[in-house]
Order: structure tokens, then C-alpha cells, then sequence
């Protein structure tokens, strides 16, 4: 009796995703976006993709086909269609309005980036967190209220700023992205400047490197949390080398560590922009984990005794604390 009152309970969805007939046979997965799990997968035809099944309530999901993410949708009862023509789903209510969203959120971008002053982007932006602000109010008891709430760009916060947030919205507090971000908030907030470093150790081809191989020795170490397909790590790289022209024969090392990264494309990039200094190869997300590190390049300088001196600088703003540290250092 308990399972048919299950049964019951749970309604119906089917998710036409087009496809073309190269991703025939192809694997196509259907994942809760919060944890990751794969909740079903279809071979795709050479049309579409399509599943069928039943939810006892809305969750926000993402098919994954052969590594390609499509559009973070909810899935809910109906039919639930994808067009190649625009991203997102629609037919159905919570996907509509998601839809809607996205394409309000699409022409305000375009206004911001065509703005020609600051405060003309300042206002737009405005527009849009109001935007966001509406959608996430309208729907904080349901999964379009979620994703409002993960789009207030969370990982930028403090964990007090969290927090507070939480405090407004705590049905959101035991997801598990939330509580994810919330980890990495305390790690982050741990290791600002005035921390102290935290050991990793990683082992590549049979070579264990270690990060107090280089911190914490006596030196100013300059380290760059990176990746070969990161475009902002590879626009930092000349300013990296700047400062390391510059002050290297003075005492201060450059380490790089490439996380989020296969090993061959690493070494490749090492090669192509002729990097001097030395890297830690496929750190994976040790290091991203121990650091609160949501975003890279993230780079941060450690003094002599591997106190945390800077973090998150670039451009100027690095070259500046790098100045001010290794000024000091000479006095």
C-alpha cells in the first residue's frame, strides 16, 4: 500500500533533447545538478534523446552528452523540449519562467556591455540583481527559487555574507552545492593574508612535490593556482614574468600549480610561453579544496616563514604587494 501511495504521488516528465546523426549511439546522462547524480541515461537517437520517467517533486537538472553540459533546466512534471535554435528548456511552468529569466538576463548583458560609462553599467547591473531578486522571492519554496538563489554568484561571498543570506532563505541551507560553497567560504576566509600556508603534497610520474618544498624555507614564494584552457591564468602569465624578472635575482621564487588540468596539456603550456619557473603538475583539486579556491588564476604570495602576504591580486594590484613585500625585505 505505502509503495502505491508512492507511486501515486510521483509525476510523470518526458525531455526531448534534438540531436544530430553524428551523436547517434552516443551516451546521454540526465544529473541532479545539486549532487551530481545520475538519475538516468538513454542512448541518443539520431533525432533526439529522450527520457521518460516520474518525480515526486521539481529538482534542477542537466543532461551531459560525451562531456558536453547543456543549459541547467528543471525537471518537472510534462514534457519538457530543448531547441537548438536557443538555449533552455521550455513547455513547462517552472521551465518557462526560467526561460523567461534567462532571456531578460541575456538583453540586460548585452545593454551592460554596450554601456558606455560606469555608471550606465552600474545601473544595469542593478537591474538585473532586482531582476534575480524577483524570480528567487516568487519561488523560494521550489527549485526555480534555488536556482535564484545560487545565481547571487555565492562563491564571491564571504562565509558571513553566506550566512546572512542563509538566514533570509534557510531552506536552501542543506543543498548540497550550498554547503559546498559554504565549506569553501571557511577555507578561503582561513588562508586570507595573516594565515598561515597549508601543506599539499602531490605525486606526478612517480615525483612527489610538496608545497612546503617551497614555502616556508626563507624565501618570498609567488604561487600561481592555474590551468593550460584558463584564458584569465594565460592573460597573467606575462605579469608573472614581469615580476619574476624582476625580483627573482633579489630572492623571490615563482612556483606554479596547475589544478583542473590534464598533465600533457600542462607541460604544453609550460612550453609554448616559457615559463622559468617550476610547477606542480595534476593537483587535481587538493590544493583548490585546502584553499577555498573557486575560481583561478588565484594567486597568492607567502613570506619567508609562509605567512600569507597576499591573495587574489592581478595586474597592477599584484605587481604592487610584490613591490611592497620585497621593499621591505631589503630594508
Amino acid at each position: 500500500m505505502l509503495a502505491a501511495a508512492l507511486c501515486a504521488s510521483a509525476e510523470p516528465y518526458k525531455i526531448i533533447l534534438p540531436t544530430s546523426p553524428d551523436d547517434e549511439g552516443a551516451m546521454v546522462r540526465l544529473v541532479n545538478y545539486d549532487s551530481g547524480a545520475t538519475i538516468d541515461s538513454v542512448l541518443a537517437g539520431p533525432q533526439s534523446a529522450v527520457f521518460t520517467g516520474s518525480i515526486d517533486e521539481p529538482v534542477l537538472a542537466r543532461i551531459m552528452m560525451e562531456g558536453r553540459r547543456n543549459p541547467v533546466f528543471i525537471l518537472e512534471s510534462g514534457t519538457i523540449s530543448f531547441s537548438q535554435a536557443s538555449p533552455g528548456a521550455f513547455g513547462t511552468m517552472l521551465n518557462d519562467q526560467l526561460k523567461e529569466f534567462g532571456d531578460k538576463a541575456g538583453e540586460l548583458g548585452q545593454q551592460f556591455n554596450a554601456a558606455g560609462s560606469a555608471e550606465e553599467r552600474q545601473a544595469i547591473y542593478a537591474r538585473y540583481q532586482a531582476l534575480g531578486d524577483s524570480l528567487l522571492n516568487a519561488n523560494s519554496d521550489n527549485a526555480l527559487g534555488y536556482y535564484a538563489f545560487l545565481n547571487n554568484d555565492l562563491s564571491s561571498m564571504s562565509i558571513d555574507e553566506l550566512n546572512a543570506l542563509l538566514e533570509r532563505y534557510p531552506q536552501f541551507a542543506a543543498m548540497n552545492k550550498v554547503k559546498n560553497i559554504a565549506e569553501t567560504a571557511v577555507r578561503r576566509q582561513a588562508t586570507q593574508p595573516g594565515g598561515k600556508f597549508i601543506d599539499f603534497e602531490i605525486t606526478n610520474d612517480r615525483v612527489t612535490k610538496r608545497l612546503s618544498d617551497y614555502v616556508g624555507n626563507g624565501k618570498y614564494v609567488l604561487v600561481d593556482f592555474w590551468a593550460s584552457w584558463c584564458g584569465p591564468c594565460m592573460r597573467q602569465l606575462p605579469v608573472l614574468k614581469d615580476i619574476y624578472n624582476k625580483w627573482h635575482d633579489s630572492g623571490l621564487e615563482v612556483l606554479g600549480v596547475a589544478v583542473w588540468d590534464q598533465p600533457e596539456d600542462t607541460r604544453r603550456a609550460i612550453t609554448e610561453h616559457e615559463l622559468p619557473w617550476d610547477c606542480i603538475i595534476n593537483a587535481g583539486n587538493i590544493p583548490t579544496d585546502l584553499y577555498g579556491i573557486s575560481g583561478i588564476p588565484c594567486i597568492i604570495l607567502f613570506g619567508p616563514d609562509g605567512t600569507i602576504i597576499s591573495r587574489d591580486k592581478q595586474g597592477d594590484e599584484l605587481k604592487a604587494d610584490v613591490d611592497a613585500a620585497m621593499a621591505s625585505a631589503r630594508q
